[in-house]
C-alpha cells in the first residue's frame, strides 16, 4: 500500500479541524474519516496481480546511439487500474522518462515507451516495474512490482571505421590494381617476366629462360588468404582510463578496424580475450558475418583486475593457431608486466608466427614531460620523461625480439595498426 500526496492533505485540513474543536472526539472523527476514506479507496482500486507485462523493442544498439524499449501492460481483472508506473533501469542505460500515469479499462492494454542512450558498453538489464494502482478518490494506492526481463546489449561503438576507405584504397593498389609486385617469403607467384638488372637472381626461372631463349624471373604478389588472430589483453592494464574511456575500449576499436580491414584483403581472422581465463572466443566466422560477430563477442568484457596469465595466453594462441600466422597482441607497454609476464614467451610464439603488439598510449604523459614552470611541473615533467625512457626501452627489447610495436593514442592508434598491417602485407612479411 501506498499512500498519496492528496491523503496528507486532508490530514492537515484534519488537523486544523481538530485544533478548533480543541476535542478528542474531533481527533477520533477525523482519524476514523481518513481511515475510512483510504479503505474505500483501497477496495475499489484495480488489482496489480491482474496486470500482466511484457517487452519489445531494441535488443542492441552501438554506444552513442538511441534505443527504445516498449513496456506492454494489459489488465485481464474486471476493474478499472488508475496507475503510476515506474520501468527501473541502470543509470548507464541512460533511460529518459522512467515515471508514467495509465489508466487501463478492463480487458484493455496500454504502452509505455522508454527511451534509452547508453552510457556504458555491455549488457544493461531492465529492472523491476514498479505499479501503483489508486482508486477513485486517489488517496491510496495498491502497489506491486513485476519482472519484465529484458537487455539491451550496447555495442562498441567502431569509430574508427571513418579510416576503412582510406585503408581498403591502400589495399588495392597492393592488390595488383597499380601493379605492386615483390618478392619475398610467404609471397605467391604472379607471373614471368623479362629480366632487368637490379632482379634478384634468386628469382630467375631456368625452365622458363631455356623455354624463351632469354633471362626470365617470376614475379610476385603479397599473399591472400593468410590468417591473423586478434588477441585482447583484458588484464589490469586493459582498465586504465585514458581520456573519458578505458584502454579496453579503445583496443577494441582498433582490433575492429584490423579485422574488417584484413577480411577484405581475403584473410581469416580469429579473436580470443584472455587474461587468466578465456572470456571470449571468435572463430571460423564467414567474412559477411565476422564483425558482427566481433562486436557481439566485445560487448560484455570488462577489464578484470588480475595479471594476465601469459603462459596461459601463449599456450591457448598455440593450439588455436598451429601453423604460420599474423599474431596481433593488443595490450600494454608497461615495463614490469613485459618483462616479467611476456617477454619469456615471445621465443614460443616468434619461432613459428609473426607477432604485432599494439598498445594504447596516454597523450597526457606526452603532455607531462612538456611541462614546465613551477616546481610541481617539473616533477611531473620528470615522472613524464621517466615513463617515456621505460616505454621506449620496452619497445627496443621487443624489437630485439622480432616483435613489431605500434603504439598510439586512442585516435590514433587504429590507423597506425592497419598501416602496419598494410606494411607487412606489401613487404611480404605475413
Amino acid at each position: 500500500m501506498a499512500l498519496s500526496r492528496r491523503l496528507a492533505l486532508l490530514a492537515f485540513l484534519g488537523a486544523a479541524v481538530v485544533a478548533v474543536a480543541a476535542s478528542m472526539w474531533a481527533v477520533v472523527a477525523v482519524e476514523t474519516v481518513l481511515a475510512v476514506a483510504v479503505l474505500v479507496d483501497l477496495g475499489m482500486a484495480g488489482s496489480t496481480r491482474q496486470l500482466r507485462l511484457s517487452r519489445g523493442g531494441d535488443r542492441s544498439v552501438r554506444l552513442g546511439e538511441p534505443a527504445q524499449v516498449t513496456l506492454r501492460i494489459a489488465n485481464v481483472g474486471r476493474r478499472r487500474v488508475r496507475a503510476e508506473v515506474r520501468d527501473a533501469w541502470p543509470p548507464s542505460a541512460g533511460a529518459g522518462r522512467s515515471r508514467a500515469g495509465l489508466d487501463i479499462p478492463p480487458g484493455e492494454r496500454r504502452s509505455l515507451v522508454t527511451a534509452l542512450l547508453p552510457t556504458r558498453r555491455g549488457d544493461r538489464l531492465a529492472d523491476r516495474v514498479t505499479v501503483r494502482s489508486y482508486g477513485p478518490l486517489g488517496l491510496a494506492a495498491r502497489q506491486g512490482s513485476h519482472l519484465a526481463p529484458w537487455r539491451v546489449r550496447v555495442l562498441p561503438p567502431f569509430t574508427s571505421r571513418k579510416h576503412l576507405p582510406s585503408k581498403l584504397a591502400r589495399l588495392r593498389d597492393l592488390d595488383g590494381r597499380t601493379a605492386v609486385l615483390i618478392r619475398g617469403p610467404g609471397t605467391e607467384f604472379d607471373s614471368l617476366r623479362e629480366y632487368v638488372p637490379g632482379d634478384d637472381v634468386r628469382s630467375i626461372d631456368w625452365r622458363a629462360t631455356a623455354r624463351a631463349g632469354e633471362v626470365v624471373v617470376r614475379t610476385w604478389r603479397p599473399e591472400r588468404d593468410r590468417r591473423v588472430l586478434l588477441v585482447l589483453d583484458t588484464g589490469r592494464s586493459a582498465a586504465g582510463r585514458v581520456g573519458d574511456a578505458p584502454r579496453l575500449d579503445a583496443a577494441m576499436d582498433a582490433a575492429l578496424l584490423l579485422a574488417a580491414l584484413a577480411t577484405r584483403a581475403g584473410d581469416r581472422v580469429d579473436f580470443i580475450a584472455y587474461d587468466r581465463v578465456l572470456r571470449a572466443a571468435v572463430q571460423g566466422s564467414r567474412t559477411g558475418e565476422l564483425l558482427a560477430d566481433l562486436v557481439e563477442a566485445m560487448a560484455p568484457l570488462e577489464a578484470q583486475l588480475v595479471e594476465p596469465d601469459w603462459e596461459s595466453i601463449a599456450a591457448e594462441i598455440l593450439r588455436r593457431a598451429p601453423h604460420r600466422c599474423l599474431v596481433v597482441l593488443l595490450t600494454a607497454l608497461d615495463p614490469s608486466p613485459v618483462r616479467h609476464g611476456l617477454l619469456p614467451v615471445l621465443p614460443r610464439l616468434t619461432r613459428g608466427h609473426r607477432v604485432l603488439l599494439a598498445s594504447v598510449a596516454d597523450p597526457r604523459i606526452a603532455e607531462m614531460a612538456a611541462r614546465r614552470g613551477d616546481a610541481a611541473a617539473v616533477y611531473e615533467a620528470a615522472a613524464g620523461a621517466r615513463t617515456n625512457l621505460d616505454r621506449q626501452l620496452v619497445v627496443q627489447v621487443l624489437g630485439r625480439s622480432a616483435v613489431t610495436v605500434v603504439e598510439g593514442s586512442p585516435q590514433e592508434l587504429p590507423p597506425l595498426l592497419a598501416d602496419g598491417y598494410l606494411a607487412m602485407k606489401a613487404a611480404g612479411l605475413l
